[in-house]
């Protein structure tokens, strides 16, 4: 059922950088599981006279990132000081980027597994992308706060986009696609469980009032980091909004933007403050440090490095493997199981190949049973036995030689699964576990005969039914060649020498 109102959303997007050391001092930027204010120095903490020293590995990393999503690099680009007093930020300000940002502009594509009525794609347009050092963390135990300070100095990206995002799940979705971009260019691990992907949500709705369309006051959704609380805080704010309008609420008189926390426990959200606007920051150009230029030839060689992107490999391995749109999304979605797979579709087709079997719709039809093998049969047992898939002892040249040996038709799907278990196990090459354990499928036809006229002699009343017209019986017979042959026989050879006898 449609919403009597429409949504539109904006997103500020932190993201927190792999790099070695903090943003602007060499404090190691490894934080996890470290005691709390042990990786900090004077820099970081904000001494008198300290000097900060911009971190070379961070900048290039939002450039990167910005060529990424299609931003303008800004041939120059500046840090400014962002003022305001905060207990986890040591100097009274903040460094970050205000008028002169590292990039402007880009925008990303995305495809939306939205409910009909919905619109199934977007585009989604930035309006900027700058640098800026994170705060310190707050943890509250009971009645007392404290501050770790490992935190503060981290690089972060901040990029926001334009109000082009329409729906909760759209939001989600959007977020999901730039934290692939991260994973894929090695700037950010990107998790938002772990605080490397914070977002800050803008939400206003527009309705239909007395035939005048209003748009209420924007809410600003602070500090979501999960993908679930991202939508479901949006689904309820906007919500809100729209009740507290239509019952003559704060909405219809208030002009500035509010900020409200997310609570998960209750599904609610709270108001927190008003929201200031840049004038209450009183940014200046930061003293201590020079501004940044890129060159053409600069920009050219960041862009020369970037890796192929989730979206153009998505239709990669739509067009030259000829899978299945799920299946493409669901490779590429994990780096590390994408790159698994399109090792294992090359060595296949020099398997194939060299066994001579290898056409046009062998090809084809192979590297969706790859695909098939790999995301129904491979990753199943690996989340089973909790092995991750780098640390799987299975090489690529080794599963695409099982999947050649099934397309090849050399081993049944249930010999396949004892296979790849004892591959998994063990590493043990492919061919080898199938000679010792004698399953490579019989296909001598006089063998086979023979095990159909055994089954058939000894099940008089199967194929009396069978002659009556129940063909479903025919598959009881089956099922007991293979049992005969302890599952060695070609299925499909089976039937047909089964249908042939039972015609006569």
């Amino acid at each position: 059922m449609p919403l009597p109102y429409d949504t539109t959303i904006g997103l500020e997007i932190h993201v927190q950088l792999k790099t070695a050391s903090k943003m602007f001092c060499r404090c190691s930027n490894d934080s996890e599981g470290v005691q709390p204010n042990t990786l900090i120095c004077p820099i970081c903490v904000g001494h008198p006279g300290t000097l900060p020293v911009i971190n070379e590995q961070a900048i290039t990393m939002g450039a990167r990132m910005a060529l990424a999503i299609e931003c303008t690099i800004n041939p120059q680009s500046k840090f400014d000081r962002k003022n305001y007093f905060y207990p986890d930020l040591p100097k009274g300000y903040q460094i970050s980027q205000y008028d002169q940002p590292l990039g402007i502009g880009g925008h990303i594509d995305i495809e939306v597994p939205a409910p009909e009525g919905q619109r199934t794609s977007a585009h989604i347009r930035f309006n900027r992308l700058h640098m800026e050092e994170d705060a310190a963390k707050l943890m509250h135990d009971g009645a007392d706060s404290l501050v770790d300070y490992n935190r503060g100095g981290t690089p972060l990206m901040e990029i926001v986009t334009e109000p082009d995002i329409r729906s909760p799940l759209e939001a989600k979705t959007f977020l999901q696609e730039l934290r692939l971009i991260a994973r894929y260019l090695g700037v950010s691990d990107a998790d938002m469980e772990k605080g490397h992907l914070r977002c800050d949500a803008n939400v206003s709705v527009q309705l239909d009032q007395n035939g005048v369309r209003v748009t209420t006051p924007i809410s600003e959704i602070k500090n979501l980091n999960s993908f679930k609380a991202v939508e479901s805080a949006l689904i309820y704010e906007a919500e809100r909004l729209y009740q507290d309008y239509i019952a003559g609420g704060e909405t219809q008189t208030r002009k500035n933007k509010i900020t409200v926390g997310w609570d998960e426990q209750k599904g609610v959200t709270i108001m927190q403050r008003g929201k200031e606007e840049a004038h209450d920051y009183r940014y200046f150009p930061e003293p201590d440090l020079p501004p940044l230029h890129f060159s053409h030839e600069d920009i050219d060689a960041l862009r020369a490095s970037l890796p192929e992107l989730p979206a153009h490999r998505r239709e990669r391995f739509q067009t030259e493997y000829t899978i299945s749109k799920a299946d493409a999304h669901i490779l590429v979605d994990d780096k590390a199981l994408a790159e698994f797979f399109e090792k294992s579709a090359s060595e296949l087709a020099e398997w194939m190949s060299t066994d001579g079997v290898l056409s046009a719709d062998s090809q084809t039809k192979s590297y969706q049973l790859l695909a098939n093998w790999l995301l129904n049969r491979f990753v199943a047992i690996l989340n089973d036995k909790k092995i991750p898939l780098v640390d799987t002892k299975v090489t690529p040249e080794n599963f695409a030689q099982l999947i050649a040996r099934i397309a090849e038709k050399k081993i049944n799907s249930s010999s396949a699964q004892e296979v790849l278990g004892i591959m998994i196990d063990t590493g043990a090459d492919t061919d080898q576990i199938i000679k010792e354990k004698g399953l490579e499928q019989v296909s001598d036809e006089g063998l086979i005969k023979e095990l159909c006229e055994k089954v058939i002699n000894a099940n008089e009343k199967v194929v009396a039914d069978i002659k009556a017209g129940k063909e479903n019986a025919l598959m009881f017979l089956v099922g007991q060649v293979m049992k005969e042959s302890k599952g060695t026989a070609q299925p499909e050879m089976v039937k047909e020498i089964l249908k042939g006898i039972l015609s006569k």
